[in-house]
């Protein structure tokens, strides 16, 4: 790994609870993000706000995730709301130890009872002569509201992203069918870090026991030279998805 290169982490965080929803296990997660160490992180199910579980838990914080994060870690950060209701909203989030810069949420939504967003935000890692683009997406749970946010990425990342420009993709797609590589990336000009790597998709979900591969992350002019689940403790104890990592390099 050299200087130019960066970590990327991907992770469905549960809105900062465990999979049973009965303790809240942020300070856990940031404590194992913070030895795994990344320049990047994608986060899915940020809670922005949540009032009933302010005045349940002790241990829920008053500001948003994606600050409390950024401060707990140190990193720049970026919130895309996706989803809102009486006691709250969440959505997705983009930290960085770089220079971030926030450009847009996109609105991905399909049906009412699932209100999805991709976060659009540019980067500017040191050493590197131009930004690069993350995209921090979370999909829907059924196939054929996915076939229509794949049709709506690929329509933003062409009309608003030059094809020149180092970009990532990372989120949960909740692609348990393992479809996205087709019907996402290589419209796209995409390769999947893992595909990369390990020429297969690993498990990600349920994190105690993972059979399911639902998260991604998609590269475009950049070089996978690493990628991995990170499974066992603590990472079982937390959130119901694993996170995952790659390093990536210029090409």
């Amino acid at each position: 790994m050299t200087a130019c290169d960066l970590t990327i982490t991907s992770y469905n965080i549960h809105k900062g609870m465990d999979m049973l929803n009965r303790q809240v296990v942020l300070r856990g997660i940031a404590d194992g993000l913070k030895s795994v160490s990344p320049d990047i992180l994608c986060l899915q199910e940020v809670q922005g706000e949540n009032l009933k579980r302010m005045l349940k838990f002790n241990e829920f914080p008053e500001q948003s995730q994606h600050e409390w994060f950024g401060e707990y870690l140190n990193l720049d950060d970026s919130y895309g709301r996706n989803s809102e209701y009486g006691h709250g909203h969440h959505g997705n989030a983009v930290l960085s130890r770089h220079p971030l810069d926030p450009k847009h949420n996109v609105n991905i939504t399909v049906n009412r009872l699932e209100k999805r967003g991709v976060l659009h935000c540019e980067i500017q890692p040191e050493g590197w002569d131009v930004p690069v683009v993350v995209l921090c997406a979370h999909l829907n749970l059924l196939e054929g509201g996915r076939e229509k946010q794949y049709d709506a990425i690929t329509e933003y990342v062409n009309d608003s992203i030059d094809q020149n420009q180092p970009l990532i993709l990372a989120g949960d797609f909740n692609d348990w069918k393992k479809v996205s590589c087709e019907k996402l990336a290589n419209r796209l000009n995409m390769e999947e870090a893992f595909m990369c790597v390990h020429d297969k998709l690993l498990p990600t979900f349920p994190s105690r026991l993972p059979v399911l591969s639902l998260d991604r992350i998609y590269v475009r002019n950049l070089t996978v030279k690493k990628a991995w689940v990170h499974t066992g403790k603590p990472w079982n104890t937390l959130s119901d998805h694993l996170p995952i990592s790659a390093v990536v390099g210029l090409k």
